[in-house]
């Protein structure tokens, strides 16, 4: 909400009077300068785009500085974020920079979770700054804003359309960040087709509703110089820290057999407009957009979740007073539902136990019968034997006396012959 919005309001009764002499508070702008410019500045730029895109030597030529990015791999498995914080000073201002890399996007055969790290990374530090506010002592105006300020995405230069997965991500992200496309590569299609290429980019933001940022034409002093902007996207950059000398005065360009490049030269590529777009013109704009749009969509979401709400006309405390017995409520519930669960749980397992007793108990008794039947059948065997074993002894006791009569008739026989 803007000064003037505040203003608007608070009513008719506000009366506006001319003060009689000089008293000093026109010196508060010269205050917040001198006051901001002691602490610096934050600001996260993250670039998202395939590998090979040009992504680092485009950042790198924005600042004119090398910051010694680690290439990438086409072979990433899956998406990773590598967040790079740097200190910078230019002139009296400092800035903390943050570049955000997004290392592996759309190098994957199964490209729909590629979105996914990157949304949760830009939500975590959504998250940060939430906790750090709903502290009881803060230390905002020290604290290391990480929130992400603005998404250069980089649209590879095929001269056709967008890719299925540019336009997918730049859906989910819209409404978590500010997205400014941008053609890289550019020098490698020709004018005609690169105007073609832009039309059709345009179109297809357009008719996918995908909300990329607006370069804000409601300020006088920026108005016009944004309106030229807007309708340059998607930029159409090329990146490049190699100096060739040009008419005398050396120059960034990227060299080829057939001549160069110039990377600051509008005739060439877009590169200039965007890094006046978003680092001369319009970062304050995007550090505020991102606060008062993003980060108060998230906050507004979380705070629902937690159980608070603008219908509700209750002070803090009893809001906090309201949670808390909602709280409580639901503990007692969950309690109360653990507790019938442990009871039926206990009843199961005492069936699923007396089940097994019953089924040992008959086990036991098959056996028991089992073993009984065999006992009576070892113990008829054993009657047989004996029996057999009696008359075996019967019958060799029979055997033996007629043996022995056998004997004594023939002895009897041989002394009547004898004689």
């Amino acid at each position: 909400m803007t000064t003037v919005e505040v203003m608007k309001g608070l009513g008719p009764d506000v009366r506006t009077i001319k003060l009689n002499g000089h008293v000093g508070f026109d010196s508060l702008p010269d205050q917040l300068v001198n006051k901001h410019v002691a602490q610096g500045f934050s600001f996260n730029i993250m670039c998202i785009g395939e590998t090979g895109l040009g992504k680092s030597t485009l950042i790198e030529t924005l600042f004119n500085q090398r910051f010694e990015f680690t290439p990438s791999s086409h072979e990433v498995p899956q998406v990773k974020l590598k967040p790079h914080t740097y200190d910078l000073k230019e002139g009296s201002v400092k800035l903390k920079l943050t570049i955000i890399e997004t290392s592996g996007f759309g190098d994957q055969v199964n490209k729909e979770d590629s979105s996914k790290p990157i949304i949760d990374y830009i939500n975590q530090q959504f998250e940060n700054f939430l906790q750090e506010e709903l502290k009881i002592k803060r230390s905002l105006h020290t604290y290391h804003d990480t929130r992400v300020h603005v998404c250069l995405y980089f649209i590879a230069p095929t001269g056709h359309s967008l890719k299925s997965i540019d336009m997918v991500t730049m859906k989910k992200l819209d409404s978590r960040v500010n997205i400014i496309p941008v053609i890289a590569k550019s020098d490698t299609i020709t004018k005609p087709e690169l105007q073609r290429f832009k039309t059709r980019i345009q179109n297809e933001i357009a008719n996918n509703d995908i909300h990329i940022y607006q370069f804000p034409t409601d300020d006088e002093t920026v108005s016009e110089q944004n309106s030229i902007m807007k309708n340059l996207v998607p930029f159409a950059v090329v990146g490049s820290s190699d100096e060739i000398t040009v008419n005398g005065r050396k120059s960034r360009a990227r060299q080829y057999p057939w001549g160069a490049v110039l990377v600051d030269s509008e005739a060439h590529c877009d590169f200039v407009r965007l890094r006046e777009a978003m680092l001369r013109v319009n970062m304050d704009d995007l550090r505020e957009r991102t606060h008062a749009m993003h980060y108060e969509h998230y906050r507004r979401q979380r705070l629902a979740e937690m159980g608070f709400s603008d219908e509700d006309k209750l002070s803090l405390q009893e809001m906090y007073e309201k949670r808390r017995e909602t709280h409580q409520a639901e503990l007692q519930r969950k309690e109360e539902e653990m507790r019938q669960m442990f009871v039926v749980r206990v009843k199961e397992k005492e069936q699923e136990l007396k089940k097994a007793e019953g089924d040992l108990q008959t086990k036991f008794e098959a056996v028991k019968k089992q073993h009984a039947d065999e006992k009576r059948k070892l113990e008829e065997k054993r009657q047989g034997l004996d029996e057999e074993i009696a008359e075996f002894q019967r019958r060799k006791t029979a055997a033996d006396n007629r043996n022995n009569l056998a004997s004594g008739t023939s002895f009897t026989l041989s002394k009547s012959k004898k004689k």
